[in-house]
């Protein structure tokens, strides 16, 4: 590196300098009183500060290599790829693209697209489970920060997905989000000075919504609140629950939302997989938190319409498969069935006795309300027996939360929360307790509220009604176990199909009895005296905190603590409260319903836990138990469940169930329990004859025609992903295609002795334990202590935890590539020869050409104007590495085509070339490389100019501002290789040669 002092001027970004003994590159910030530096090579965690008034700083220009520094004919594509795999601030249209660990899928850009167009962004993307909500906000948000429209980030969400929120943000975008919980916020505040907020509006965070909305912490949040805010599973803070404490939890959380939406320059994300509960006003309610005329203008006109679908972007899975034909991991389909039982006659008389029993005591009730509580509270025995006889039991043991209710009405609320599964109710994640079912019978409330005294007949009644409770009790637990338990007896078998299938899969259940109940017999079954292949088997509920759960889950599919593998045959039994957020792809594969949900969006939520990117098996399965002769399964059946799946395979259209849903059920339970109409009701027909059922039906089709005809009227429609593809494309082009980095990664590591071996599934294995320490440090610290030996690398988009995905922003991947290019960079004598694959200088005698050849391995600098929101223009910094060749001599050079240029870095040597040849002919080059230095800065500007045409094309697509966008390179190209190919002699063949 050489210097020249030139204290007095200003240096631009993307110049170079040299300080402190080595050479920096100039980024945006810097003033002439302060310099933001990274060191050359290094990554953004090196960026330091220098004062130029008190330390010596000089302008400095990159070294040329030196001629002995020569490598093989693999040295010129190990360091260009290296080099282009550390770029963390590229040149194209999409700022963030180097800088984040996850390839994104043409549709993922779709949201991103739309939240340019926008000065303030306010997004609800509502895509379907599975396929990358997470990622698109995500995206949008590293975009926005990575160019300065955003200062700092919170995302708010519950505290079961605050921790895999955090792991998503560092691992897969680099933003370090602290963790706002009731368990985090003492270690905060004390590390935090005296009188300062624990925010700061240039933080990231990742914030328990209901921990952040209580009146103590909320003022503070809002004061200092970041200027992006992302809230997870949103719908919830929208829910039309209007009773007790969900009431006023849910009211406290559209109170925070809509005083953070308020602020109008806040941009504002908004996810949720399931935007609309089949109720308008909580749907109002959510997206007028982005533009206050959504809460109003109607949806079924014109001007409304396209209103909405400026703020609005929601996919099915249909609408996507298509990104996924390259091998990407996403299930090709989703494979359904339903398995009926029938039940054993001692289950079955239990049933039959409820059902009388729950008859007689509705019709016996005195007044309103006491039938509305005598209603659910039989309701809830009815659903918990169908659930398990463990269920049962403590629900007959458990008195009713209706008990407290005062009204009518407040008794039907009371009981649609805790025993149905509204579409409107809050997150599942606790909401797996049995409802129980005592209430008082001869002593108690009347319809006014007032206090009555039983007569002795009245108390007798009472005892008889506790001994007739207590009696099911009993009979209930003589139901344990498969024998009397049909329902579990198929489970058994079921499951035990699905392992010898090779599939590992989670059994969904509605109690966390029933859970317990469930894996208790499982694992007792499944791994009895002699079995030649056991089963692990676990059990994950409400009672265990979020941090517990994913414990018990790690436990599970995780290593042991001798670095075991963990075993293939391996069932999850869980209730919902794993049903939503939580990423289960990696471990498991196939979802059996044990308990109905009383709410298909509940079993979309479900399966969603496995058919969803990154899912390494191609077909999924969804299985569903139901009791052949259970009214109450049937009524679930035919009401919900199956008019829902022929509705989204006729119209293709997935949509909520509309609010007619409840009235429905409640007509249907009703003329179960109190009319005993059972005749039939496993046949399909039967309740089309009730008329709130039709009328369901009918509202049902009617939605989901509407959403089809307006779907095609939505922003996301209206953005084509070939021309989004197109962009993306080339922006990976310039930082690595995936069969570049491939084959980098797989002869970086076998040429600093990892051994790579190919595998069957695709990819290959290397030992780390055999790679340079330094490397062999960080690949440890990126796949964790106890992570797989040899290390897996996966030829896929994704891998799984403690294993390597051949992505250019994989951390161990991008380790390698850190490696190579710094010890390429490093003098020859600081580093062993072995530990340095990448050369700067090389010759190469081969077949591949017909004259004498050069390569140069080049980057360039620029430094990018672009427009912002606000109407001012920002400063950043962007890099680009690119091969050029040309035949003959450097001073009447021949240019080669790009295409050919890099086809030479295939070339093969067919013959050795003299060291000291290559030396001194090396030499020759780079004493002439002056000569080129026109045509490079020449190439420097075209490049220039066409990296701003890609950047207002995209700018154009989205209708983001242009006045002021340019593209200015940075001083001189910086020549890292210099790489010459001569033509191998050929020698005469036959006689006489």
């Amino acid at each position: 590196m050489t210097t020249a002092a030139q204290p007095t001027r200003q240096y631009a970004v993307g110049s170079l300098v040299h300080a402190r003994g080595r050479e920096w590159v100039v980024l945006p910030d810097s003033t002439p009183d302060l310099l933001v530096l990274r060191p050359l090579g290094g990554a953004d965690d090196d960026i330091a500060g220098v004062l130029p008034g008190l330390e010596t700083v000089v302008h400095a220009t990159f070294a040329p290599p030196a001629p002995s520094d020569l490598g093989d004919q693999q040295a010129a594509g190990l360091l260009r790829t290296a080099l282009r795999i550390g770029f963390r601030s590229g040149a194209g249209p999409f700022r963030s693209l180097a800088s984040i660990a996850v390839d994104p899928r043409p549709y993922q850009l779709v949201p991103l697209l739309m939240a340019l167009r926008q000065d303030t962004v306010r997004l609800l993307i509502a895509d379907d489970v599975g396929i990358g909500k997470t990622v698109e906000a995500g995206l949008i948000a590293a975009e926005l920060l990575a160019q300065g429209d955003a200062r700092g980030l919170v995302v708010l969400c519950s505290p079961a997905l605050a921790e895999q929120w955090r792991a998503e943000l560092y691992d897969k975008f680099g933003v370090d989000a602290r963790l706002v919980l009731p368990s985090t916020i003492g270690r905060l505040e004390r590390e935090t000075p005296y009188g300062q907020s624990v925010f700061r509006p240039d933080g990231a965070y990742v914030v328990s919504t209901d921990f952040i909305k209580s009146p103590r912490h909320r003022e503070d949040f809002l004061r200092n609140c970041p200027d992006l805010v992302i809230v997870d599973e949103a719908h919830s803070c929208v829910s039309d629950s209007t009773v007790g404490a969900s009431a006023r939890s849910s009211q406290q959380r559209y109170a925070l939302l809509r005083a953070l939406a308020d602020r109008t320059d806040r941009h504002l994300l908004l996810v949720t997989a399931t935007p609309h509960s089949g109720k308008e006003e909580p749907f109002r309610r959510l997206i007028g938190l982005l533009d206050d005329r959504l809460a109003s203008l109607p949806f079924d006109t014109d001007a409304g319409r396209r209103l909405l679908a400026e703020f609005f972007v929601q996919r099915r899975r249909a609408d996507i498969r298509e990104d996924f034909q390259d091998g990407a991991h996403f299930p090709s389909s989703r494979d359904t069935a339903e398995t009926a039982y029938t039940l054993h006659r001692d289950y079955k008389r239990l049933l039959d006795e409820v059902l009388s029993y729950a008859r007689e005591t509705v019709r016996a009730a005195d007044g309103a309300l006491q039938q509305r509580q005598r209603w659910w509270s039989t309701l809830a025995l009815l659903r918990t027996l169908s659930s398990s006889p463990a269920a049962a039991v403590q629900s007959l043991n458990t008195r009713a939360g209706v008990e407290e209710a005062d009204t009518p009405a407040e008794a039907d609320r009371t009981g649609e929360r805790t025993v149905s599964d509204p579409a409107d109710s809050e997150t599942p994640e606790s909401a797996d307790a049995v409802p129980g079912t005592r209430l008082p019978t001869a002593t108690g409330a009347t319809a006014t509220g007032t206090e009555v005294t039983g007569t002795e007949a009245d108390a007798e009644a009472d005892d008889e009604e506790k001994a007739r409770l207590v009696a099911m009790a009993e009979s209930a637990k003589k139901l344990y176990g498969p024998t009397r338990d049909a329902k579990l007896k198929k489970l058994i078998t079921t499951v035990s199909d699905l392992l010898d299938e090779g599939y590992r899969p989670i059994v969904f259940c509605r109690y966390i009895a029933t859970a317990d109940y469930v894996a208790d017999h499982l694992k007792k079954i499944l791994n009895k005296k002699g079995t030649e292949h056991p089963v692990a088997v676990a059990s994950v509920t409400g009672e265990l905190s979020p941090d517990q759960r994913v414990t018990r889950i790690a436990e599970l599919t995780g290593t042991d603590e001798d670095g075991n593998p963990a075993p293939e045959r391996r069932v999850l039994v869980a209730t919902d409260c794993l049903s939503e957020g939580v990423n289960l792809q990696e471990a498991f594969d196939a979802v059996l319903h044990y308990d109905l949900a009383w709410n298909p969006t509940r079993h979309e939520q479900r399966e969603g836990r496995v058919d969803r990117f990154g899912q390494r098996t191609d077909v999924v399965k969804a299985l569903t138990l139901y009791g052949a002769d259970n009214p109450v399964d049937g009524i679930v059946l035919n009401v919900l469940l199956r008019k829902h799946e022929r509705i989204r395979r006729v119209t293709g259209i997935s949509v909520p169930v509309p609010q007619e849903s409840e009235s429905a059920m409640q007509a249907v339970f009703e003329g179960l329990i109190l009319r005993g109409e059972r005749a039939a009701y496993e046949q399909e027909g039967l309740f089309a004859q009730e008329e709130v059922a039709e009328q369901l039906e009918i509202a049902w089709q009617s939605s989901a025609e509407r959403e089809k005809r307006y779907r095609s009227r939505y922003a996301q429609l209206t953005i084509k992903k070939d021309a989004v593809a197109a962009e993306v494309d080339e922006v990976r082009a310039a930082l690595g295609t995936g069969e570049e980095v491939r084959d980098f990664t797989r002869r970086a590591l076998g040429a600093l002795r990892g051994m790579p071996a190919a595998t069957k599934q695709g990819g290959f294995t290397a030992h780390a334990d055999a790679l340079p320490q330094g490397l062999r440090d960080t690949v440890s610290h990126a796949l964790g202590p106890r992570h797989p030996r040899p290390v897996v690398f996966h030829d896929a988009p994704s891998a799984p935890r403690g294993e390597a995905a051949l992505t250019r922003t994989d951390p161990v991947v991008a380790a390698v590539a850190r490696f190579v290019l710094d010890a390429a960079l490093d003098d020859a004598g600081k580093v062993p020869e072995w530990q340095r694959p990448a050369r700067r200088c090389g010759v190469v005698r081969t077949k591949a050409v017909e004259r004498n050849t050069t390569l140069l391995l080049v980057r360039h600098r620029f430094q990018l104007n672009l427009p912002a929101r606000d109407g001012s223009v920002r400063e950043q910094l962007a890099e680009d590495a690119r091969v050029v060749a040309y035949r003959g001599r450097p001073d009447a050079p021949e240019w080669l085509p790009e295409d050919e240029a890099v086809a030479l870095l295939e070339a093969r040597a067919t013959q050795n070339t003299d060291p000291k040849f290559a030396t001194e002919h090396i030499a020759e080059i780079l004493a002439a490389l002056p000569a080129i230095m026109p045509e490079l800065r020449h190439q420097s500007a075209e490049l220039g100019r066409t990296l701003e045409a890609s950047h207002r094309r995209v700018r154009t697509a989205s209708r983001a501002r242009l006045a002021g966008l340019k593209v200015v390179p940075q001083g001189d190209p910086d020549i890292l290789g210099v790489y010459h190919y001569r033509p191998a002699p050929t020698f005469p063949q036959g006689v006489g040669a």
